[in-house]
């Protein structure tokens, strides 16, 4: 791998096999001429530009420091969720955070304390690890960032959790899910238990559906016996109510029609989430 050009402290243009790559990493072209060979091991991600020519410009335009704490995050965060960032995902946090550090210099702070409760009680792992994050960076950048930042950051990592998500998709699916569970809350007059295991077991389930319906793709699973949903109307009659109303609630916003197995694991969801949460 031959040295070509430096753009940055943390990132550098290269050749490999006939190839033009941008590669991050720490001082990687420091001291370095043109055809001089590349330490591979300070390498923390790499892109072909013939491949992806959005992803370096992008680069071009991110500071040094932002590429230096956002690898510093990335490894971090990666292990706690057992993710792993593709390179959309890791140019849209750095992207993030580089925006980030100039809303600060501004002081303009992008505060919605309502969207803060929703975003800590649907994605708690998420939203703890993200506040680890906003921490690492006032400290590596000797900046303050606000609390609201812990919100936005959330968003990236529960979107790195999905293969080619959008952070504005889950901003979408984040108030549908919200807007979900008030009413399961509103039907059973109770707060439900975010700590609990079956909460946590539904909010997977409610942002797989949702994906699905937002992309308009098809159950990956084999229909099930239309007489269950039946059963469950019997046997659940107040979860099957509150499902129809969901139904309802997502057609109004999106204009889906939720088919019979969708609405039967959702009954099975909210029996399960409203009946057992004090058991977990």
């Amino acid at each position: 791998m031959k040295f070509l050009r430096t753009l940055n402290n943390s990132a550098a243009i290269v050749e490999d096999d006939g190839k033009e790559e941008v590669v991050l990493g720490k001082g990687i072209g420091f001291g370095l001429k043109k055809g001089d060979q590349v330490d591979e091991s300070k390498i923390e991600r790499r892109f072909i530009t013939a491949d992806d020519q959005e992803s370096f410009d992008q680069v071009k335009d991110i500071s040094a420091s932002t590429l230096d704490v956002t690898n510093k995050a990335v490894k971090m965060v990666e292990p706690l969720l057992n993710i792993k960032f593709n390179d959309y995902q890791y140019l849209a946090l750095a992207d993030h955070i580089d925006f980030a550090l100039t809303r600060v210099k501004d002081n303009i702070d992008l505060s919605d304390n309502n969207t803060r409760w929703e975003v800590k009680n649907l994605f708690p792992q998420e939203y703890a690890i993200a506040k680890k994050v906003v921490k690492l960076i006032n400290q590596e950048l000797d900046v303050e960032l606000p609390e609201s930042e812990s919100v936005l950051m959330t968003y990236h990592l529960v979107n790195a959790s999905s293969n080619d998500s959008q952070v504005q998709e889950t901003v979408e699916i984040t108030n549908l899910i919200s807007g979900v569970i008030n009413i399961i809350q509103l039907d059973y007059q109770m707060v439900l238990d975010t700590e609990s295991f079956n909460y946590s077991r539904f909010i997977t389930h409610l942002r797989a559906l949702l994906i699905r319906l937002i992309r308009d793709q098809k159950a990956d699973t084999e229909e099930l016996d239309p007489s269950l949903l039946g059963f469950m109307k019997i046997k659940y009659n107040h979860a099957y109510e509150t499902a129809e109303r969901i139904a309802v609630y997502l057609h109004s916003k999106m204009g889906w029609n939720l088919g019979p197995d969708d609405k039967f694991y959702l009954v099975l969801h909210i029996w399960r989430v409203t009946s057992r949460q004090n058991k977990n």
